[in-house]
């Protein structure tokens, strides 16, 4: 009887390490990734819940005291114009940026897909705009935009039309559709290289087969080309969103958010209210405003993935 005990408790041992080891197998992947993944959620939570914090204070750095005020930074935040003027210039910055990068990416990736000599050398320089610094970029826009000199007011008096020269970025009519310029002119070729990898991933049976069969170039774009880019324009699009939306840099160093509020967005509204102002309690509540605004944003994106994965 007691060697048939210890069989059994040797076979439920056996059994025990088998399942161990079937367990590690499993999940051995997520194991060697649970501590980075807990340093990342640190790292990223802690600005966040403290933002969120902050947000609820009037924290200021001309007053040393700082008091717990609840919803008054999101009710003075909601009630005031500057907010909801700094929204719309970002919806319509980021709206205007990504769709003709979009389609001008697309344009351009269905060119540099063509089999024609030379077209490797295309495909290589045609990414010199992506990877100029900003910097450079807004510089060398604002060079070209100057009454005077600047190349782009030459052009006009050279045409005939100096009387519509003008420091362009200072005129509240066209700053904003320049900052896009510069957007587009920029992210264009990312887009184009991004689409142009979605479109060569596609099987060229299906575009002979699609010409065989009489299809003219609009219904093999709107067929094939498209639905088989869907999930790459998806990722793009989603991706440049947040990017445009969140972004600082154009704004800033070209415009400052002027002439008269004409470009301010989000992000410069927060930074002033931040580094001019003070009010880091109020400019905590524009930033946490801004999160929500793109977290519905990524939400509606999780779902369309979802969906297109059913």
């Amino acid at each position: 009887m007691s060697g048939e005990m210890v069989k059994l408790r040797g076979e439920n041992s056996k059994r025990n390490v088998q399942g161990i080891e079937s367990w590690i197998k499993q999940y051995f992947g997520y194991l060697l990734l649970l501590p980075i993944a807990v340093l990342v959620t640190l790292i990223m939570a802690y600005p966040i819940l403290h933002a969120m914090a902050l947000s609820f204070t009037d924290k200021s750095l001309l007053n040393p005291t700082t008091k717990f005020i609840a919803l008054a930074n999101y009710i003075k935040l909601f009630k005031s114009p500057e907010v909801w003027v700094a929204l719309q210039h970002s919806v319509i910055l980021t709206a205007a940026a990504v769709c003709l990068q979009y389609f001008g990416g697309l344009g351009l990736a269905i060119l540099l897909n063509q089999r024609v000599p030379g077209i490797q050398f295309f495909r290589s320089i045609c990414m010199v705009t992506w990877v100029l610094p900003i910097v450079a970029t807004v510089i060398m826009f604002d060079l070209m935009l100057t009454p005077g000199y600047g190349f782009f007011n030459v052009i006009l008096k050279a045409v005939g039309l100096g009387r519509y020269t003008k420091y362009w970025f200072g005129s509240r009519e066209w700053a904003l559709w320049i900052i896009a310029t510069m957007h587009v002119w920029r992210n264009l070729p990312f887009f184009a290289i991004a689409l142009l990898a979605g479109i060569q991933s596609i099987p060229r049976d299906i575009f002979e087969a699609a010409k065989v069969d009489g299809a003219t170039s609009l219904q093999i774009l709107r067929f094939i080309t498209l639905p088989g880019i869907k999930y790459i324009s998806m990722v793009m699009i989603t991706i440049h969103v947040l990017w445009t939306f969140n972004n600082f840099d154009f704004v800033y160093l070209s415009t400052g958010g002027g002439p008269v509020d004409a470009t301010e967005v989000l992000a410069t509204f927060v930074y002033k209210r931040t580094w001019e102002y003070y009010a880091i309690g109020y400019a905590a509540s524009a930033g946490v405003f801004m999160m929500a605004i793109l977290m519905v944003f990524t939400g509606v994106y999780i779902f369309l993935v979802k969906e297109r994965e059913v």
